[in-house]
C-alpha cells in the first residue's frame, strides 16, 4: 500500500467512526464550542455517563478527528498543582473522502500560481497555467514513487483503462471545475498529462484532447 492509499484508508476509517450516533453527537458538540472541552462538560451537556463520554472522545482522538490537550486549569505548576485536565478540540487535520477521486486542491494550487505569476510578469495567464501544469506533471513522473504510468495515473485519480494501444482515463479528478470551465481546466489537464509522460520518459504515447461523456477530456494515444 502506498502513502496515498494509506491516507485514504485512514480518512475513510475516520469518517466511518462518525456513523456511531453518540460519537457523532460528541464530535458535533466539541467542534461547536469556542474553547476546548473536557469529559465532564461533554458528558453533562449530552446527558451521558462520564465513562461513556470519555470512551467516545478518545476514539475520536484516535481517528485524528479531535486533538487532545492536557491543561492545568488552575494555572498552577509544580508539586500540588494537581493532574492536568484532558481536553478535546477539533483536529487541525483535514479529512476528506470523495468517490470517485477528486483533486481540487491540486487544480487550485496550479490556478493560483498561474494568476499570481501572470500578474507579476504580464505573461498571459493561460500560458503560465499550461507551463506550470506541464512542469508539475514532469516532477510527478520524474521524482514520484510511481515509475509506471498506469500506477501514477491511478495515484492521482485518473482511473486509466487500456483501449487497444491507447489509454483512456475513466475519471477526471477536476470534474466539477472542468464542467464549469472546460477550456481552462482541460487545457491544464492536457499539459499535466504531457508532463507526466515526459517525466516518465514515456515516448510511446502522446496526450491529446478527446472529450467523451463520462471520461476525462484527455486521451493517451500511440505517438505518431
Amino acid at each position: 500500500m502506498d502513502d496515498t492509499e494509506e491516507v485514504r484508508d485512514k480518512d475513510i476509517s475516520a469518517i466511518a467512526a462518525l456513523d456511531e450516533p453518540t460519537r457523532r453527537r460528541l464530535y458535533e458538540y466539541v467542534v461547536g464550542r469556542r474553547h476546548p472541552v473536557g469529559r465532564d462538560e461533554a458528558a453533562e451537556a449530552l446527558g451521558l455517563a462520564r465513562q461513556t463520554a470519555a470512551f467516545h472522545l478518545d476514539r475520536l482522538a484516535a481517528q485524528n478527528l479531535l486533538d487532545v490537550l492536557h491543561v492545568r486549569r488552575s494555572g498552577r505548576t509544580g508539586p500540588g498543582a494537581g493532574r492536568p485536565a484532558k481536553l478535546y478540540r477539533r483536529s487541525a487535520a483535514q479529512i476528506a473522502v470523495s468517490l470517485p477521486d477528486r483533486r481540487y486542491e491540486l487544480a487550485g494550487r496550479l490556478l493560483a500560481q498561474a494568476v499570481e505569476e501572470s500578474d507579476a510578469t504580464g505573461e498571459p495567464v493561460r500560458e503560465v497555467l499550461h507551463r506550470r501544469a506541464r512542469e508539475l506533471g514532469g516532477r510527478l513522473g520524474e521524482e514520484g514513487e510511481e515509475k509506471d504510468l498506469p500506477r501514477l495515473l491511478e495515484r492521482y485519480g485518473f482511473e486509466p483503462r487500456r483501449d487497444g494501444e491507447s489509454v483512456v482515463l475513466g475519471n477526471c479528478p477536476f470534474h466539477t471545475l472542468a464542467r464549469a470551465h472546460t477550456r481552462t481546466v482541460c487545457g491544464m489537464n492536457l499539459h499535466l498529462m504531457r508532463g507526466m509522460l515526459e517525466g516518465l520518459h514515456e515516448s510511446g504515447l502522446e496526450a491529446r484532447l478527446a472529450p467523451e461523456p463520462g471520461r476525462c477530456c484527455v486521451r493517451l494515444d500511440p505517438a505518431a
